[in-house]
């Protein structure tokens, strides 16, 4: 899913010149180094992939609400780009590197300065520390956050795939902060703010999300 010709396609779509082509051949070499970091667990290109997934699905949907389709999707490529555990600018320091590469790309021709402020913003949505409030931002985290309705299965593969990056971290310590973590998702009410993702993994997500507090709980 994450293959260069989708790469470029991106950048056309967004207003990028063949003169761009070797900034953004340098950043997509870039982008693949970063998410085989072996410190990586589920920040991987798994995960980029599987959101690009369901950016799909979601942009396909009839009366999608979707504002600025390239910029969300770009933000999905950059929102994990830089991600060490163990820092707290992750997502200040992807935002950062793709507005560069937007610049660096001239992207796009036309208002430039807010197209690279929504996308930086997009991208610090993800920290989720606040409820999304635009349209495309709603869609954004909720594909971020749709790994929380995924199947039993891979649910329950992602949160060892977490715990493994945080191998550093004790286990009282982990379980403590995990519990504030998902807990504080399942307070929200809804998880998800689109319809599209609230009737396909809201129950889900719940069901998920109580099973795994449970199971912190023991």
């Amino acid at each position: 899913m994450l293959t260069a010709q989708r790469w470029l396609e991106l950048w056309l779509r967004l207003g990028a010149t063949r003169q761009a082509d070797g900034a953004l051949a340098e950043a997509y070499a870039g982008l693949m180094e970063r998410f085989a970091e072996t410190h990586r667990h589920y920040h991987t290109a798994r995960h980029i992939s599987e959101c690009l997934t369901h950016f799909d699905n979601a942009r396909a949907q009839p009366g999608s609400l979707i504002e600025h389709a390239g910029e969300i999707e770009l933000a999905l490529w950059f929102h994990d780009a830089i991600y060490n555990p163990r820092a707290k600018d992750n997502e200040a320091q992807s935002a950062s590197w793709a507005v560069r590469v937007m610049h660096d790309a001239s992207v796009p021709a036309d208002s430039p300065a807010e197209a690279r402020a929504r996308v930086h913003g997009l991208i610090m949505a993800t920290c989720h520390d606040a409820l999304p409030d635009t349209p495309d931002a709603q869609v954004l985290v909720d594909i971020d956050l749709a790994i929380l309705g995924a199947d039993a299965e891979r649910f329950d593969e992602y949160e060892r795939e977490v715990r493994a990056e945080y191998a550093f971290v004790p286990e009282f310590l982990f379980r403590r902060t995990r519990k504030k973590i998902l807990q504080g998702f399942l307070d929200r009410a809804p998880i998800y703010s689109t319809d599209f993702f609230r009737e396909k993994l809201e129950k889900k997500a719940r069901e998920n999300l109580a099973r795994s507090l449970a199971g912190l709980n023991d």
